[in-house]
């Protein structure tokens, strides 16, 4: 149910009449997968142009999507006055992330990468200014409906990682992710502290408090959506020859269930979804009530500042990260991420209530995800053959959207009952639950290769 209501957001778009997006015909059926293109360019020259692309993309993209999200939970407690519940509309952009994750995978295979990562961008665009008018209205529920909007823009955002791949060499795989990663952190400079600019413009001018972030966020997801647009040429999944027109449109339920099929017996492969799905988890649920944690304490202004070096650390030590990890290994690298995601939720806990500690905390917290989502992206790309990449991206993407929303919706209630700290502390928990999978993956392939 919630995949489908990602497609039908995605569809919706499409009627829209904007002719960026509308524009452009599907190519023409075929019978079998199509066969790598014959350039008279250099693939590594088309590697080299897609990734500078997606990186253009990607710094335009994560600043609208942060210039919402380190917001929301602070609209939702000024719309509702109640922060048990400040935490579902974060929870409704990480659902519609993971609704639009698997229909946005399968468009990219019946028609390129370019088609299906406009579409979403559109869809974010529509969001932000249908979370602007319900900031205004005090529509709760409305809210709601369009921050899911805005996650599948941010499913845009992060399936860019995947594009980069596309086309790299093996020992270059992870770097490549890296650096679209990277320019997350042109959105964490750029998209949380004009949140806070935007705001005090806003509510000057007679707007509501935390309403014209929003705003931000469409401008953003507009820039990226033209980006991919006119840049994304020659489409990098056309040349690796990992289209294939007359692809079936299948349920997206079954085609996720048939990614699992894939998945599950491949040992490295599901170590890469659990990786990426449960640091995301972890992260999310800390970084959704870490605004509110400072509020009550007074600090509501200093949490944009907070969320900005929490996100710096998600994304700008990302390019060192990928080389890291390409040369030190994918497992061994989860390893250290996991480590690392533990001592920032720790951390927080040891805080108390420090700013000067939550900035630090909130920094290896994004940094721990970071090494788990580039390690795990190129552990599960070179884990499978071509033609089955693409779906199993796109599992990947739902499940880290899942996990997520599900973090950020409970995320609320827990700390109402068990306060801040006990938060950080099943955090913590999922960082050990990362650390003990990754090891007991390494010691069965070890015994594999004695074998």
């Amino acid at each position: 149910m919630v995949i489908s209501a990602g497609r039908l957001l995605i569809r919706l778009a499409g009627g829209l009449g904007i002719s960026w997006v509308v524009s452009e015909t599907a190519p023409p059926r075929q019978s079998v997968q199509q066969p790598p293109m014959v350039l008279p360019v250099d693939r590594h020259q088309i590697q080299k142009r897609t990734v500078g692309t997606l990186m253009a993309a990607n710094a335009f993209g994560y600043a609208g999507f942060v210039a919402v999200v380190a917001v929301a939970a602070l609209l939702a407690s000024e719309m509702t006055g109640n922060d048990s519940i400040a935490g579902i509309p974060a929870a409704a952009g990480t659902l519609g992330t993971a609704a639009a994750a698997a229909p946005l995978a399968q468009r990219s295979v019946r028609f390129g990468r370019r088609i299906g990562l406009r579409r979403g961008y559109v869809v974010g665009v529509i969001g932000c200014g249908v979370a602007f008018l319900a900031g205004q209205l005090g529509m709760f529920g409305l809210l709601v409906v369009a921050m899911a909007a805005i996650g599948v823009g941010n499913t845009a955002n992060l399936q860019n990682r995947f594009v980069a791949a596309d086309l790299a060499d093996a020992d270059k795989r992870a770097r490549s992710i890296a650096m679209v990663v990277w320019v997350g952190t042109v959105g964490a400079v750029i998209g949380s502290p004009s949140a806070l600019w935007a705001n005090r413009l806003g509510t000057s001018l007679g707007a509501e408090e935390w309403v014209t972030p929003a705003l931000l966020g469409a401008l953003g997801f507009a820039v990226a959506g033209l980006i991919i647009n006119t840049a994304l040429r020659p489409d990098p999944l056309e040349v690796a020859g990992g289209t294939d027109p007359d692809a079936p449109r299948q349920n997206p339920i079954e085609g996720a269930k048939r990614a699992l099929r894939v998945v599950w017996p491949n040992v490295q492969a599901r170590l890469a979804i659990v990786v990426m799905a449960v640091s995301q988890m972890a992260m999310v649920a800390v970084m959704t009530m870490t605004p509110l944690h400072m509020k009550d304490h007074g600090h509501a202004d200093l949490s944009t500042l907070v969320i900005a070096v929490h996100v710096l650390g998600m994304f700008g030590l990302a390019p060192l990260i990928g080389r890291w990890a390409d040369s030190f290994g994918r497992i061994r690298s989860v390893q250290v991420g996991a480590v690392i995601l533990g001592v920032g939720t720790v951390s927080v806990v040891v805080a108390g209530y420090v700013p000067a500690l939550m900035f630090i905390g909130l920094f290896l917290l994004g940094v721990g995800w970071s090494v788990a989502l580039i390690a795990g992206s190129a552990l599960l790309t070179e884990s499978l053959a071509e033609s089955e990449r693409v779906a199993a991206q796109g599992l990947a993407d739902v499940m880290m959207s899942l996990l997520g929303a599900a973090a950020a919706f409970s995320s609320g209630f827990v700390k109402t009952a068990v306060g801040f700290e006990w938060l950080a502390n099943f955090a913590t928990m999922a960082a050990v639950l990362i650390l003990l999978g990754a090891v007991r993956v390494n010691a069965r392939l070890a015994i594999a290769r004695a074998g």
